[in-house]
């Protein structure tokens, strides 16, 4: 099962879970959602394609004390109704649930109009979000069964690529693979876990993990990354998204970083798999530890 389909297998059970729960779309999903849509009539509502009216009505039954749980592609959830995210939810101070699919080019085949790569840096720039980037379906269900009983504002970024198994969702990161404390530490991001294990199979380094890269655990890197940082972020979208946290977490000790995701610098104007964009954009077993081992060749930061 994708971690869309897990996703409209939930509504049912979330509906039922949350009564103040309702669904919001804007046509896609609905067909899928049609079976939650008979259990909880009035609870599943399609606008349209119109997507600021989905984040606005959203809006709207927040303040009423409902939890709104919106889903579209990533573009059409976060880029095209960016100012009602703004100030339908952010200003007017409301929760919502964003549950995006697509995720950077998933839907790479539909052109650069189903592609966001910036998506996760555009809601880290707002204030008051934390930002769920699940790596397999059992994370997504765990997730949104979680954040359907709080109020705060949540997106979810599903993915077509998954890893071989789930991880903890608690907003932590995890170490996967131990090695030497002074060797870099590998940070993946959501699905990227296991194309990073794999990049780094016989590379001397140790590989963290975390599904919630905002708020970013700055506790959890300061200490696996100890007093002298060698930090590789690999991230399944913007490159740099994390950049910011992650300076702000070393900001007390001399750090190497790296910053591995789509780059910010070009566009790739080609339609192609999945597969093909992420090699396109060094986001393949291949591009990954090209530059994870460039990384570990450079000399480390001296200690004070």
């Amino acid at each position: 099962m994708t971690m869309r389909d897990r996703f409209y297998a939930e509504l049912d059970p979330l509906l039922t879970a949350a009564d103040d729960a309702v669904v919001v779309l804007a046509v896609i999903g609905s067909a899928q959602a049609a079976p939650a849509a008979a259990r909880h009539p009035g609870r599943v509502i399609d606008v349209g394609i119109r997507e600021q009216a989905l984040v606005g009505v959203a809006g709207g039954l927040a303040l009423t004390g409902r939890r709104p749980i919106l889903h579209s592609y990533a573009p059409f959830l976060v880029e095209r109704p960016y100012e009602q995210l703004k100030i339908s939810l952010g200003h007017q101070d409301v929760g919502a649930i964003l549950v995006s699919i697509g995720a950077s080019y998933d839907a790479s085949r539909e052109g650069r109009t189903h592609q966001a790569p910036a998506d996760v840096a555009l809601v880290a720039a707002l204030p008051g979000w934390t930002v769920h980037v699940p790596g397999h379906p059992d994370e997504v269900a765990e997730i949104l069964h979680r954040e359907v009983h709080r109020d705060g504002r949540v997106y979810v970024r599903l993915s077509s690529q998954v890893n071989d198994r789930p991880r903890p969702t608690d907003g932590l990161l995890h170490l996967v693979r131990d090695g030497d404390p002074d060797a870099p530490l590998v940070v993946a991001v959501g699905p990227m876990l296991d194309t990073v294990l794999a990049a780094v199979a016989d590379l001397p380094v140790r590989v963290a993990w975390t599904a919630t890269p905002h708020p970013l655990d700055g506790a959890g890197l300061r200490t696996l990354a100890g007093p002298a940082p060698q930090v590789v972020m690999v991230e399944p979208y913007l490159e740099g998204t994390s950049a910011a946290a992650v300076a702000a977490a070393l900001a007390d000790r001399p750090a190497r970083v790296l910053h591995v995701g789509v780059p910010r610098d070009a566009e790739l104007r080609r339609y192609g798999t999945p597969r093909d964009h992420a090699a396109a954009h060094g986001l393949d077993v291949a591009g990954v530890r090209a530059r994870v081992a460039s990384f570990a060749r450079t000399p480390a930061v001296e200690r004070p």
